[in-house]
């Protein structure tokens, strides 16, 4: 495959010369390659890749499609080939697969999850944890920590037991 300098230098060639094979010889390539890439110029084709074919699936994407649609992209690829001979498809169980794989691989890209992070308002929430505190003339202690969730802004409280009247003690606090 030609770089794309090269290609540019034999789309030059040939728009001074004029000439396939005159542009082949200033250029030390053939001269259907030549053609080729003066045919995509003018086609208004990206000149470095080769042109698409019809594909022997191409007629049955609809349906395969739907299948995919339908199984949530579960179905497997021999059983749509199934499917598919039962249609009429004349075509091999491996361009089968190359079409459910890529029609699974679309798919996928519309479907798949995507993490928001959770952006908290000011001042609306306010979390909060316990964690093991030190011991106090011998009693064991309990932190109590909670924070602003959107400033991040830290308390911490140790409390003698994990209770409801002490955690909304904290809280007033």
């Amino acid at each position: 495959m030609k770089h794309d300098g090269e290609i540019m230098e034999i789309l030059a060639a040939y728009d001074l010369t004029g000439s396939l094979r005159a542009t082949a010889e200033l250029t030390g390539c053939s001269h259907h390659t030549v053609a080729r890439h003066v045919a995509a110029r003018d086609a208004g084709r990206p000149i470095a890749e080769p042109a698409p074919r019809p594909r022997v699936t191409d007629a049955y994407l609809p349906k395969i499609e739907e299948w995919i649609e339908a199984s949530k992209g579960r179905i497997r690829a021999d059983k749509a080939h199934e499917k598919l001979l039962a249609l009429g498809y004349a075509g091999s169980e491996r361009s089968t697969r190359r079409a459910i794989a890529q029609v699974k691989a679309a798919w996928r890209l519309g479907h798949t999850r995507v993490h928001r992070p959770w952006i908290t308002e000011p001042g609306m929430w306010l979390q909060y944890d316990f964690g093991d505190g030190p011991r106090v003339g011998g009693v064991k202690t309990i932190l109590f920590v909670a924070w602003l969730a959107f400033s991040r802004f830290r308390i911490v409280i140790p409390l003698r037991d994990r209770t409801a009247p002490s955690v909304f003690a904290a809280l007033d606090r």
